[in-house]
């Protein structure tokens, strides 16, 4: 057995003297937080002996029982150890990652320099006044029995006021009774996944292209997802028929990624084959707010709402830190999924749900909504601009809405869209081809998906540039 270690240098016990210092009552925990801290970061280090609990106590000016009391604790705990006579040594603990060290969540890497990826707002647009004024108002005069476990389908002055503003700016049929609240998209449709997997569905149709995420979210659900595609006036319902699904996820008033809005025709066509099957079309309306050169596309739920769930969120006309959206769903798969959506997390958080309601109520929505616009429309015609200027010859499509748009290069930057997406990484231009999301090559042209919501029009117009000089370096050579 190797000896002790020799005693810790006199300057270490000073790391604990803010913590004696600390009030009375909570000097306690206070040398016990500190004494943990010091363990953990290393600076008191594994092996090191610590005084006797008579000197640390002497040293600080504290009572001896309350250094007796931290020993024991932090030992207990596993920092420390100690035997008999043989006083008390700081233990084999794995130190605490420095901070950011393991932060997973998702961010550009250092080297990038103009980020296109779509899906993303502008951030710095949420209007922190307003919802502020909004969380006060709520907290002055939310009664105390809305503090408890919420309704799972969510409060019922939000619901209301989300039937209001569903089927005012978006022509949704919307009885409150059918509308439930959930953490965005993402969790509406994961719960009608497993409601419908219950049910024996074990295949979801998705567009294809489309977006990826669906079929991770079947996935975990249960369903398989069957890939389907498109036409130029929507999902094509010959592929869709033979498939033998009886539900299909789809964006109609402006599809993701192409950014076409679903033909009249297609729109009732697609109806038809709801009722045929007895099926049912889940309505992804995730940028529907979002119009720009045309008049507003009202939801295909409107049309029949026994075949048609609406899904949509706050995440792009606020932000998407706020986890909050609704599902519209028929009065037949009402029950199943609130009986889901009970057992997956209780309900949304009742405070929030009563800041959008009174958010909703007030106007400040929809004021939300128009500054919105504004910015994005002006950040659209700023993409535009930029790759007229600096990519001529560039094909740009779905951009009457929306919040990103596509451009299929010019063939002088070259057919290989590998290469093409290889040279814009390089330049640290990050952005996502067609091919991403299931779509097809332009011949011989590649086409890129590019979002600009999220960018200012001089960052877009720098990004562009960027862009352009990368895209063209293989015909310069």
């Amino acid at each position: 057995m190797t000896s002790p270690p020799a005693d810790p240098p006199s300057a270490a016990w000073e790391l604990l003297l803010p913590a004696a210092s600390a009030p009375p009552r909570a000097r306690g925990r206070s040398l016990q937080s500190a004494l943990r801290a010091a363990v953990r970061s290393g600076r008191l280090a594994p092996g090191t002996r610590l005084p006797s609990s008579r000197d640390l106590a002497k040293d600080l000016g504290v009572s001896r029982g309350l250094v007796t009391e931290a020993y024991e604790q932090l030992t207990a705990e596993g920092y420390l150890r100690s035997g008999r006579g043989a006083g008390t040594w700081v233990g084999e603990v794995v130190r605490a990652a420095a901070p950011g060290a393991r932060d997973l969540a998702p961010r550009p890497a250092a080297d990038v320099r103009a980020d296109f990826v779509a899906g993303s707002p502008d951030l710095s647009l949420f209007p922190r006044a307003a919802w502020a004024a909004a969380q006060r108002g709520v907290l002055a005069g939310l009664p105390h029995p809305d503090l408890g476990y919420p309704d799972p389908r969510g409060l019922p002055r939000l619901r209301t006021a989300l039937a209001e503003l569903l089927a005012r700016r978006r022509g949704v049929v919307a009885d409150p009774e059918r509308i439930i609240v959930c953490s965005g998209v993402t969790q509406a449709v994961t719960l009608l996944g497993i409601v419908l997997h219950a049910r024996g569905q074990h295949a979801i149709g998705v567009e294809r292209p489309g977006s990826p995420q669906y079929e991770d979210l079947f996935a975990t659900a249960g369903p398989r997802a069957v890939r389907l595609p498109l036409d130029e006036e929507g999902l094509a319902l010959g592929p869709l028929r033979d498939s033998g699904v009886r539900t299909v996820v789809t964006t109609p008033s402006h599809h993701f990624p192409s950014g076409i809005a679903y033909s009249a025709a297609r729109r009732a066509r697609l109806l038809d084959w709801a009722r045929e099957v007895d099926g049912l079309i889940v309505e992804d309306d995730y940028d529907g707010d979002f119009r720009y050169d045309r008049a507003p596309v009202g939801a295909l739920q409107g049309l029949d709402p026994d075949h048609v769930a609406y899904t949509g969120s706050v995440s792009k006309a606020l932000v998407p830190g706020l986890r909050l959206g609704w599902l519209v769903v028929p009065d037949g798969l009402a029950d199943e999924i609130v009986a889901r959506k009970r057992y997956m997390d209780l309900g949304n958080p009742a405070l929030d749900q009563a800041v959008l309601a009174r958010f909703v109520e007030r106007g400040d929505h929809d004021r939300q909504l128009r500054r919105c616009q504004r910015a994005y429309k002006e950040r659209r015609d700023a993409l535009v601009a930029a790759l007229a200027e600096h990519l001529p010859g560039t094909e740009i499509s779905g951009i009457a809405a929306g919040l990103h748009a596509i451009a299929t290069l010019p063939a002088r930057c070259g057919p290989s869209e590998d290469a093409v997406v290889a040279r814009l990484a390089a330049s640290g231009v990050t952005v996502r081809p067609l091919s991403h999301y299931g779509g097809g090559a332009s011949g011989d042209r590649v086409s890129l998906v590019l979002g600009y919501a999220h960018l200012t029009p001089a960052r877009i117009a720098e990004g562009v540039r960027l862009l352009a000089r990368a895209a063209l370096a293989e015909s310069a050579r």
